[in-house]
C-alpha cells in the first residue's frame, strides 16, 4: 500500500510540476492546488496506512492511527481552499486588465501587450 501511494503522489506532484511551468494563470492555479493536494496526501501517507486502526486510543490497543497528521491535513485543505479562492479572483483581474491570460500579460499570438485595458 504504501508503495502504491509514493507512485500516486509523485504522479501527481509531477503534473503539477507540469501545470505550474506551464504560461496561463489557469494552469497555474490547478498547478498549485495539485500540489496542495500532493502535500497533504504525503503528510496523511506519514501518520502511517493502516486499515481498521482507530484514531482512538483504546485501554489495550496494539493498533491505533496518529491523527495529528489527519488533524494537519483538515487545516491544510481549508487553508487550500481559500487560497484557491484568492488566487482565482486575482488571475480573474489580472485577465480583465491585460486582456490575455498569459503569465506575463503578453499575447503569444501577438507577441505584444494588448492596447486596451487601463
Amino acid at each position: 500500500m504504501e508503495l502504491i501511494m509514493a507512485v500516486g503522489i509523485g504522479i501527481v506532484t509531477a503534473c503539477a510540476v507540469y501545470l505550474l511551468l506551464r504560461g496561463r494563470t489557469f494552469s497555474m492555479v490547478l498547478g498549485l492546488s495539485m500540489l496542495s493536494t500532493a502535500g497533504n496526501l504525503f503528510i496523511f501517507s506519514m501518520g502511517r496506512l493502516r486499515p481498521g486502526a482507530s484514531p482512538i486510543v483504546a485501554a489495550g490497543a496494539e493498533s491505533y492511527a496518529d491523527p495529528v497528521p489527519q488533524a494537519l491535513v483538515l487545516t491544510a485543505i481549508v487553508i487550500g481552499f481559500g487560497m484557491t479562492g484568492f488566487i482565482m479572483a486575482l488571475a480573474v483581474r489580472i485577465h480583465h486588465q491585460t486582456g490575455s491570460d498569459h503569465v506575463d500579460g503578453l499575447d503569444p499570438v501577438l507577441e505584444r501587450r494588448p492596447e486596451h485595458g487601463p
